[in-house]
């Protein structure tokens, strides 16, 4: 059959473009079963349902699914490693009581490594380091979760005085330690090396090595015996986090999430207040912020503190409501000589509550040399100075009536007043009596009401 020359035209463009369908579905079909990159294609091309792009993958919901994505170190010394993980399952316990005690920190930590795309079994070197205990301090004077030395600390810029010690301060502490370890692998070029520098100093990995040779891996350097063990007892951990069911552990289950935020203050607060104000308990504050080496928040050294992400908002409400933004401690420039007893007294504290909130030998009973003390904020005094404040001439007078801590409640669907007093342990006469809206006997709760409710003391 004769077709004419417009027919003609119109199938062989048919043909051609039918060719470069079946030419486009081969090449990205073989795309996704091989290494080749994706070819790029100027034009776009209706695709099917089963060629569209999958939708983004969702973060995980539980830390260690996270952790376990980004292990990447090697085991060289497997014997050593089987020997530590046979420790630690016979010692469960031990393991446990570290992980939980990472709860607070372990999101930060997973977060910063992450974003250096460093081995994620760093962010379990606290495990062996110190267990997670941000006071810890061992023999030569290593401090924190990372147990930094001073002269470390220092070369990595933690602050180290009498008011704060920025090795235990975890989010300052864990930026000087990734720093310190690229560095180190930057020396060695290798992480076992860097963490086995980590331990025993880089002298010490770097004059193991030039023994042996350049290039030399850490299964074939002779280095002191806790560093041959140091590795391999990291990746004993790595093991057991990866796979903790054969060994009969349990990890507890610690959200993908921010555990603190951080919080500026621009007046120095006492850590008692601080805790109550975020409704808290003081040992739970103290947790998070560890390098306060006192009862003190001193803004002069650090500014920040750290707070659990649902009770920031607690916090600054309550800070405005009691005035405590402007400061509820001031200083004072004590002489030489002076006694404790008489400043305490001038400002009705306890010796004990002076030598706790200043750095003071607990022995004292005067000022050896001349130096600042913090000490509560009188009525009169308007301001937190930054510098040495001059000695007050007279006594203090007395501190205002205490308000009661609030925190702030948004109603939910189906709550009663009656409900809120019982799961905040107060009475339904302080909440009418605080808030405004309830006033005149009414009890209607409405979802998305806000409601301030007293925080029990009880």
């Amino acid at each position: 059959m004769v077709l004419s020359k417009h027919s003609g035209l119109a199938r062989s463009a048919l043909l051609i473009l039918g060719g470069v369908l079946v030419m486009t579905q081969a090449l990205l079909a073989d795309a996704s079963e091989s290494a080749i990159p994706e070819l790029k294609i100027s034009y776009a091309i209706s695709a099917s349902p089963g060629t569209q792009d999958a939708a983004p993958a969702e973060p995980a919901a539980d830390i260690w699914t996270r952790i376990r994505a980004g292990f990447r170190l090697p085991d060289s010394k497997p014997q050593l490693t089987q020997q530590h993980m046979t420790w630690f399952a016979a010692r469960s316990g031990h393991l446990q009581r570290a992980i939980e005690r990472s709860r607070p920190y372990l999101y930060h930590i997973v977060e910063e490594v992450e974003k250096r795309g460093m081995p994620m079994e760093i962010a379990l070197l606290p495990v062996i380091e110190s267990a997670f205990n941000p006071t810890a301090l061992s023999p030569m004077k290593a401090s924190g979760i990372w147990q930094f030395i001073p002269s470390t600390g220092r070369i990595y810029g933690l602050d180290q005085n009498g008011w704060y010690d920025g090795r235990r301060d975890v989010v300052q502490a864990t930026k000087a330690v990734l720093d310190y370890l690229q560095y180190l692998h930057g020396m060695f070029g290798d992480w076992e090396l860097a963490l086995a520098a980590y331990n025993c100093g880089e002298g010490c990995v770097g004059r193991a090595q030039s023994r042996v040779g350049a290039g030399a891996g850490f299964s074939s350097l002779k280095l002191p015996q806790e560093t041959q063990h140091y590795v391999p007892k990291l990746v004993a951990v790595r093991n057991l986090v990866r796979d903790p069911g054969p060994n009969g552990l349990v990890l507890a289950d610690i959200p993908n999430e921010p555990y603190f935020l951080p919080v500026t203050l621009k007046r120095p607060i006492d850590a008692r207040s601080a805790a109550r104000l975020a409704d808290m308990s003081l040992e739970a504050f103290e947790a998070l912020n560890p390098g306060f080496q006192r009862r003190v928040i001193h803004t002069d050294t650090r500014a920040v503190l750290l707070l659990p992400a649902d009770r920031v908002e607690t916090f600054q409400f309550n800070l405005h409501r009691e005035g405590l933004d402007k400061g509820n401690l001031q200083n004072y420039l004590a002489s030489k000589g002076e006694s404790l007893a008489k400043i305490a007294s001038r400002f009705n504290i306890s010796i004990d509550w002076l030598k706790s909130h200043n750095p003071l030998a607990q022995n004292a009973s005067r000022v050896k040399t001349q130096q600042t003390l913090i000490v509560p904020k009188t009525v009169a005094s308007n301001t937190v100075s930054a510098q040495p404040a001059a000695r007050p001439s007279g006594p203090a007078k007395p501190a205002a009536a205490h308000t009661p801590a609030l925190r702030r409640h948004t109603v939910q669907k189906g709550e009663t007043l009656f409900k809120l007093a019982r799961q905040y342990n107060v009475k339904v006469a302080d909440i009418r009596r605080i808030n405004s809206q309830l006033a005149g006997g009414s009890s209607q709760l409405k979802p998305g009401m806000k409601l301030d409710i007293p925080v029990s003391t009880g």
